[in-house]
């Protein structure tokens, strides 16, 4: 007896132990012991039994039993008995309720030993393994100090004291090492449940990596009076940070460096000697671009706002800078401001600009039957296209230098008859080419856009709404590509023809732009500038 008391003892001696080392809990040890116990009393007295184990949590004892259902139908002669014969046992025996029955502790053998050893092993990992999952599910997003641990086929294991996370090659810094042992600082950028276990991802590339370490160095991001509002990262090489203060008395950039650029050196250490430029952001988009291709000075930019895309003008000697090497510092401006960056000198801008002028004026010229002297006035007016010169109010271009009403009454006539057999010819074109009335009833699909579409064998309203924007779109070679077309207007030309085939109704696209729109809106409102560099 006293042997045996022992023993219950030692039991939970043991689940204590395991609990302890392995940092889960001492109810789950116990409850995975009572699994293996049980599974050793089936193989004793049969798999088919309903065979329980219970470890007192107090001393230990352990009690086996086996469980007979009463059933008010029999499906498992073995497990189940009727009423009838369990009023035999229990006279007040109801449907539902177990009998049980006590059995004698099991004298282990080697066999039942090592199956409730493997049972007891494999319980304990499982618990093992989703109290590590529970541990750091929220806690992706946080900066991590671990142990370099082991090497596999290039990914680091890293012992982070709680737990195993794992930082593959390819997010790691270029040309950066470790061996085992090595301390090393990541963020966690996922943590997920795998077969093989929960798994927590690492990283040292990821942008949100430097925009935490800069949290913990600047005391001023983490009590939210500076806020980052967008990272960009070459890593290993380059990255670019954009910051704003929401105290007008506090300087973002200056608060970032810190004195004598302590703090942005500390930064740039750890990320081993990465170069950092420290933008102010700005709502005004022409000025975030600007601020971001710091340190090249900008001498002008244009914007298109539907496209996203903006085009710089920078003095000539300042090309390879605004580029940088291998294209750098654009791309990383680019990715920085959410804008399609385009960069030309200010002799390029200006060759272009002449070619535009001569190209507009001797469109001018064939089309209105005019000098060279008429045409160039009208596109040092800003007159851009046939179109507007035929619908511009006459007492408005009568107020350019040399002109008359008469002389913009004559201009007006003649661009007006142009358009009318434009048109004309284009819907001859348009009917030769086999191209489908119904596509004339698409919302902003013009005449010239009608033919280029018959051009590319697009002949039927079918066609036109089974085609994708970028296909109208995506550079000159689109079928749409001479036409100044951007990717929402061809979208909305595209939808309007999928509700003109029956493809769903008008309601539905309405409702569709709808949500798009308020999660734009949200999107927005949850987003989180002279450069200084590191």
């Amino acid at each position: 007896m006293t042997e045996q008391l022992q023993m219950h003892v030692e039991l939970l001696a043991v689940a204590d132990t395991v609990a302890r080392d392995k940092g889960i809990e001492r109810e789950q040890v116990l409850e995975a012991m009572e699994q293996a116990i049980q599974k050793a009393g089936r193989s004793k007295y049969g798999h088919e039994h309903d065979i329980r184990a219970h470890i007192d949590r107090s001393t230990g004892a352990i009690a086996l039993a086996r469980y007979t259902e009463i059933a008010a139908e029999i499906e498992n002669d073995i497990t189940q008995i009727t009423l009838d014969q369990a009023k035999k046992f229990k006279p007040d025996a109801e449907v539902g309720e177990f009998i049980v029955d006590p059995l004698p502790p099991i004298d282990f053998g080697r066999i039942a030993a090592q199956t409730a050893k493997q049972v007891i092993v494999q319980k304990v990992r499982e618990a093992e393994r989703e109290r590590q999952y529970e541990e750091f599910k929220d806690r992706v997003g946080e900066i991590v100090n671990g142990l370099v641990k082991r090497f596999e086929f290039g990914t680091v294991t890293v012992d982070l004291g709680r737990g195993e996370a794992v930082l593959r090659r390819d997010e790691v810094l270029p040309r950066e090492s470790f061996r085992r042992g090595d301390r090393v600082r990541a963020y966690i950028y996922d943590v997920r449940r795998e077969q093989r276990g929960p798994q927590i991802f690492l990283s040292r590339s990821h942008p949100e990596f430097l925009s935490k370490l800069f949290s913990q160095e600047v005391p001023e991001i983490y009590d939210g009076i500076i806020e980052i509002r967008s990272v960009a990262r070459d890593p290993g090489s380059r990255a670019k940070i954009a910051v704003i203060s929401n105290d007008s008395s506090i300087d973002p950039v200056g608060a970032c460096v810190g004195m004598r650029g302590s703090r942005v050196q500390a930064v740039v250490a750890e990320l081993q000697g990465e170069k950092i430029d420290i933008i102010p952001w700005s709502p005004d988009p022409a000025t975030f671009v600007v601020n971001a291709l710091a340190p090249a000075e900008v001498a002008k930019v244009v914007l298109d706002e539907d496209a996203r895309k903006i085009e710089v003008v920078v003095p000539d000697d300042q090309l390879s800078l605004a580029i940088g090497r291998r294209g750098q510092n654009v791309r990383l401006a680019s990715m920085l401001t959410g804008w399609d960056i385009d960069i030309l000198t200010e002799e390029q801008e200006s060759e272009r600009r002449q070619a535009e002028f001569h190209e507009r004026s001797e469109r001018f010229m064939t089309a209105l039957d005019v000098d060279d002297v008429i045409a160039h006035l009208l596109v040092t007016e800003g007159f851009t296209s046939i179109e507007e010169i035929a619908y511009v109010p006459v007492e408005d271009m009568a107020e350019i230098e040399g002109f008359d009403e008469e002389v913009a009454a004559e201009l007006r006539a003649r661009a007006g008859n142009f358009l009318e057999e434009e048109a004309e010819r284009l819907s001859a074109r348009r009917r030769e080419l086999g191209v489908e009335d119904s596509l004339t009833e698409i919302p902003g699909l013009t005449a010239g856009m009608q033919v280029a579409l018959g051009e590319a064998g697009i002949k039927t309203l079918e066609d036109f709404a089974d085609l994708a924007s970028d296909e109208l779109t995506a550079g000159a070679d689109a079928i749409l590509g001479k036409f100044t077309l951007t990717t929402d207007e061809a979208n909305d030309m595209i939808m309007a023809a999928r509700v003109k085939a029956g493809w769903f109704s008008a309601e539905d696209l309405a409702a569709a732009k709808a949500a798009e729109e308020e999660k734009n809106a949200a999107e927005l409102e949850a987003a989180p500038g002279d450069g200084v560099s590191a």
